[in-house]
């Protein structure tokens, strides 16, 4: 199964919806194309338009991906994604899939912080065998570790993404322009003035914490409006 880029992003959006605010789930087209459209969560972060996403769930509609749902009381038609059906996808499967839908590749110490709105993984083990199930169905890759980084990112196969599209994700630069950026640091930063390794990580986990932090309640405050669209 292969899908665009604009269907793996309304896809992962349902999952996330589905999982994350179920009262509001199955969602409007116009919940569909905010959610879509939000910037936090999302890489790239897109401006779909109305009719974009509405020929896109109907594409997916066609595909038997999503279903149109008419309930008695609801002013519009509603929308719900069928790809963990067509997948046979555990609960743990699909909110991995539409995190890497959403979000590009990651790590899996990302991906557990990431989906723990979704669904909970007890461990890093355990979230890594699930994965590598996903693997072993051609749904997930795992992508080789590019200099400078500590662990290796898992990218999903469903959107047809290529490993290369990982290292820009990452924002990591050639190997050449590692070792001039290198080389250019070293002669603004002589080693004199630079300041005690200790510190200098106290510091980096310091903000790190308070950017997490100030992450995770900037999610809840997108959830809880969330729950108001229509």
């Amino acid at each position: 199964m292969k899908l665009s880029f604009e269907q793996g992003r309304v896809l992962g959006v349902m999952i996330e919806k589905a999982m994350t605010t179920p009262a509001n789930y199955p969602m409007s087209l116009n919940a569909v194309v905010v959610a879509c459209n939000q910037v936090s969560n999302r890489n790239p972060i897109v401006d779909f338009t109305e009719d974009e996403v509405e020929l896109v769930l109907r594409g997916l509609a066609d595909d038997g991906l999503a279903k149109m749902v008419h309930r008695p009381g609801d002013r519009v038609v509603k929308y719900r994604q069928a790809l963990d059906d067509e997948l046979e996808a555990s609960r743990q499967e699909a909110a991995l899939l539409a995190v890497l839908m959403l979000r590009g590749p990651q790590t899996p110490g990302e991906l557990r912080q990431r989906t723990g709105r979704y669904v909970e993984f007890t461990s890093l083990p355990q979230l890594e065998e699930v994965l590598v199930g996903l693997a072993g169905r051609q749904l997930v890759r795992r992508l080789e570790r590019q200099p400078g980084q500590k662990e290796s990112r898992y990218q999903e196969l469903l959107t047809g993404g290529t490993a290369e599209s990982g290292s820009e994700v990452a924002g990591e630069l050639p190997d050449g322009d590692v070792d001039e950026l290198d080389s250019r640091m070293a002669e603004s930063f002589p080693p004199s003035t630079a300041a005690p390794a200790p510190a200098v990580d106290a510091e980096i986990a310091d903000v790190a914490a308070e950017v997490n932090e100030l992450k995770r309640r900037f999610e809840e405050l997108l959830d809880r409006l969330g729950e108001t669209i229509d």
